[in-house]
């Protein structure tokens, strides 16, 4: 047993470094790009489709499979978008770009006001939450990876479901680094933002294998509302936010519509082969270590 205790925190080290830098390399290289007007839209309107698809594909029926209401989910998911629209209202239309047209565009130097700035933070905010949600939902399936490679002592018995995990992280840090980029953040900050979000599952992770998982398991409607609740703010923001300011764009419209459908692909491509299934299983199997461990 102190030897599977061992090989589990071998496993579990290696697929909490690849996971951290995956989201880290996702990130980061939206940070280095010199994203123009052209370029930004375009990864504004990907942003925006696999935000459809994250909150349609993957938090919706994660979801229902936490709370086991159809009529739940749809109300907190309600609840959510409502929550995110009349939140943006507050602070007045907004449109996106980047430092370098700001510039050019106001030639006085004039500054955005800060209703607007406040505006922007808005949606990369509330993505960041939602994804980060999500993520320590992320950590009881790389866990519960580590835990079979363990069990059974052969290289890659869990590795399928740590490859999900890894997979789809520097998809998401993208697009909180993309809408960062669009609301203006300095290069430091979004650094940041991105560094703590990917720690966010290493971490879940080390929690879950410590025992954690009996208070995460203790109340899945809980999470299930939560997961929900995101899944409306996602859908506000893709489509009260992003989608309507592309809609005004009269040039490169077949690029942006392209742009769109590959981040909606993106998203049913991942939630295929690229996602973990986040079902109860994963508890069952860190319930079984801890009872092999503790006796």
């Amino acid at each position: 047993m102190n030897m599977h205790a061992h090989s589990l925190q071998v496993w579990l080290a290696l697929y909490c470094i690849l996971v951290f830098l995956a989201a880290i390399a996702g990130g980061w290289l939206i940070v280095v790009l010199r994203l123009n007007h052209t370029r930004m839209q375009m990864a504004v309107s990907a942003v925006a489709g696999l935000m459809l698809g994250i909150a349609l594909l993957h938090f919706v029926p994660h979801a229902y499979h936490q709370n086991q209401s159809v009529d739940r989910t749809m109300q907190w998911a309600l609840g959510g978008f409502l929550m995110m629209f009349f939140l943006q209202r507050l602070f007045r239309f907004h449109h996106h770009h980047t430092g370098e047209e700001s510039e050019d565009s106001n030639p006085s130097g004039a500054h955005i006001s800060q209703p607007t700035c406040l505006a922007h933070g808005l949606s990369w905010m509330g993505t960041t939450i939602g994804l980060s949600l999500h993520s320590i939902v992320d950590g009881v399936a790389l866990t519960s990876a580590a835990f079979v490679d363990a069990q059974h002592e052969m290289i890659g018995a869990g590795l399928g479901v740590a490859l999900a995990v890894i997979l789809h992280k520097p998809f998401g840090a993208m697009a909180i680094s993309t809408l960062m980029a669009a609301s203006g953040c300095a290069r430091n900050q979004r650094k940041l933002v991105i560094f703590l979000f990917a720690l966010v599952t290493p971490v879940a992770a080390i929690l879950f294998s410590l025992g954690a998982n009996h208070y995460f398991s203790a109340s899945p409607a809980f999470q299930g509302n939560a997961l929900a609740f995101c899944a409306g703010t996602f859908l506000c923001i893709a489509c009260a936010d992003l989608l309507p300011e592309l809609q005004f764009h009269s040039h490169d419209r077949l690029g942006l519509s392209i742009a769109l459908l590959a981040g909606l692909l993106l998203a049913i491509m991942l939630g295929h082969w690229g996602h973990a299934n986040h079902t109860p299983q994963h508890q069952d199997m860190l319930e079984d270590y801890h009872q092999t461990h503790h006796h």
